[in-house]
Formats: structure tokens, C-alpha cells, sequence
């Protein structure tokens, strides 16, 4: 099944981000982790038609003019000069969703995740799909301790409004 939790606990999820979620609810038969053992890139391929047609802008390969650029920095004449890949952006460029699989833990991948969202110009939410079931790990439980932690110690404040991270 799909699992999901909103951080902060406080806030609740807006319209935009629950639309990432009816996608994963949508195509669960086709991703879940513990009957298909999926790359992120296949898992987001089974959710491109549902994205779009949610408005989300989604990454179609891996080529620079097939990746999705979120500005970072701008230099002279207002020219990009640095810039992060998304897996998916809603239209107004506010909510970014990343879909990981195997490297989410392992590699520390949502954290990295979480760090270019947070440097990326104007965007308020991150998206965060990681999997149920990882080689007989939650991954989802994994990340979700972490989060749950960086939320309730408040010693880190991140300048997003929040992060949803949804298990598939």
C-alpha cells in the first residue's frame, strides 16, 4: 500500500500535493516495492501520464534538454548559472518531487534531496517517494525516523514549507 506523512506534523497536505499522491495511488499495482523491484527512473516512467495530467512537468530521460533545471543561482543579466535536476515540477514551480529507489538509505539520497530543494529559487515543497520495501528494509520507516527527528528537534530550520514523503 501507499504510505505518506506531511512534515510538519502541525500542517496539513494542500490540494497540489495531494494530487502527487492520488498519482502513487493510481499506479500502485504497477510500483509497489514489494512485488516489482523497479529503478526510480522506471517507477517515475509509471507515473509520468498521471503526473502530467496532474500539471507536473516530469522528466523524460536522462539527457540535459530530457532533465528538469531548477534554478539556484542567477548571475549577470539574470542568467542561470547554477541549477539542480528534479525527477517532477508542478507549473508554478512551488513543489518539487524526487522518486528514489534503491539509493534512497544506502546512499543517503534523500538527504541530498532535501538539500538542493531547499537551495532551489522559489520552491516551497519537496516530494520524496522512497520504497516500502528495500531488499527486506522499510526504507519509508528509515526516512521517516529521520524526518520526524529534524522536525521535532527544531534545531535545523529548512526554508521549505514542508516535505511530504510518500512509501510506495
Amino acid at each position: 500500500m501507499i504510505r505518506y506523512q506531511f512534515f510538519p506534523r502541525s500542517q496539513g497536505i494542500i490540494p497540489k500535493i495531494k494530487l502527487v499522491i492520488d498519482c502513487f495511488e493510481k499506479n500502485h499495482d504497477k510500483i509497489n516495492s514489494s512485488e516489482h523491484n523497479l529503478s526510480s527512473n522506471q517507477v517515475l516512467e509509471k507515473l509520468r501520464y498521471d503526473l502530467q495530467k496532474a500539471n507536473y512537468v516530469v522528466e523524460t530521460g536522462k539527457s540535459r534538454d530530457q532533465k528538469i533545471q531548477v534554478p539556484v543561482l542567477f548571475g549577470y543579466n539574470n542568467n542561470i548559472d547554477k541549477s539542480f535536476n528534479a525527477d517532477a515540477l508542478s507549473e508554478d514551480g512551488k513543489i518539487v518531487v524526487e522518486v528514489e529507489a534503491g539509493r534512497a538509505v544506502d546512499n543517503n539520497q534523500f538527504l541530498k534531496d532535501i538539500f538542493q530543494a531547499c537551495m532551489m529559487f522559489d520552491v516551497d515543497y519537496l516530494v520524496i517517494a522512497v520504497r516500502n520495501d528495500y531488499r527486506g528494509a522499510d526504507d519509508f520507516m528509515k526516512v521517516f525516523i529521520f524526518l520526524e527527528t529534524l522536525y521535532i528537534s527544531n534545531r535545523l530550520i529548512l526554508p521549505l514549507k514542508g516535505i511530504l514523503l510518500i512509501g510506495y
